[in-house]
Order: structure tokens, then C-alpha cells, then sequence
């Protein structure tokens, strides 16, 4: 890969596509959830973390879903987007293969596992990698402005 084309997506610009994913992703959940379950749901001492079915499909499966295909088709997120981020094979540049995508979406839980050390790594990584980076062989890269 050249290096004069792009940058590593650091650590704070990662933290805000996040949130804006996040809210992204809220805008979209929560009216379901409300839909279904009924303002009860934010509730844990009625409902349990896990209030039913609708919840796993709600808040784990559509947005796992979402964000796959996001990376499939856009090579980021929207989130990433808003930052002119993407995330790329980390040997070849070229757009990261379903393999990858997967693993690296399982990473994230990984990354999470210890406190979230794993994804603060993104601050400290040379390449700017968190663990689900490294586990997947990706990079995170957006265009360098010193190339225009």
C-alpha cells in the first residue's frame, strides 16, 4: 500500500464516527423498541436484559445486519463516512473480504472483553489498530491531506 495517499484514522475521529453511528443506531432501535415492548422496556427490573425475542433481533441481529452490509457496500459505516474513513485489507488496501468482516465484527467483543482495552489500542497502535483490526488484518484509513 502507499502511504503518501492516505492516513491512519485515529483514535478521537474513530470515537466520533462511533457516536454517530450510535445515534444513528438509536434513532432506528428505540421507536422499535417502544413499538413493541411499550416505554415498560427501558425498565430492567420488569423486563431482565434480555426483555424477549424482538429485543435479540431489535438490538443484536438488524444492527449486525446494518453494519456488514455497510461494510460490503461502502467500506464504512456511516459514521466512518462522516469522518472520510474506511477500512481497507490492511496487506493490499483493496476492500477487506466478507471473511474479514466478519471476524472483525466479532473482534469487537473481544476488544470490549477486557475493559475495553482493545479498543482503546487504537490510541497507542502505530497503524492505529484496535484489537478487532489486527485480528481481522484491517486498517482504518482516510485520505491524506497533505496528498491533495
Amino acid at each position: 500500500m502507499q502511504t503518501k495517499n492516505y492516513e491512519y484514522a485515529g483514535f478521537w475521529l474513530r470515537v466520533w464516527a462511533t457516536l454517530i453511528d450510535t445515534a444513528l443506531t438509536l434513532i432506528i432501535t428505540m421507536p422499535l423498541l417502544v413499538a413493541v415492548y411499550g416505554w415498560a422496556y427501558f425498565d430492567v427490573a420488569e423486563t431482565g436484559v434480555i426483555a424477549g425475542s424482538a429485543d435479540l433481533l431489535i438490538n443484536w441481529l438488524l444492527p449486525s445486519i446494518a453494519i456488514l452490509w455497510f461494510w460490503y457496500k461502502t467500506q464504512a459505516t456511516p459514521g466512518k463516512m462522516a469522518i472520510s474513513a474506511k477500512i481497507v485489507d490492511a496487506t493490499t488496501g483493496e476492500a477487506m473480504s466478507s471473511g474479514q468482516s466478519i471476524l472483525r465484527y466479532l473482534g469487537y467483543f473481544v476488544a470490549l472483553l477486557p475493559l475495553g482495552l482493545g479498543l482503546l489500542w487504537v490510541a497507542f497502535d502505530g497503524k492505529k489498530q484496535g484489537w478487532h483490526d489486527k485480528l481481522a488484518n484491517t486498517l482504518v484509513i482516510r485520505p491524506n491531506n497533505d496528498s491533495q
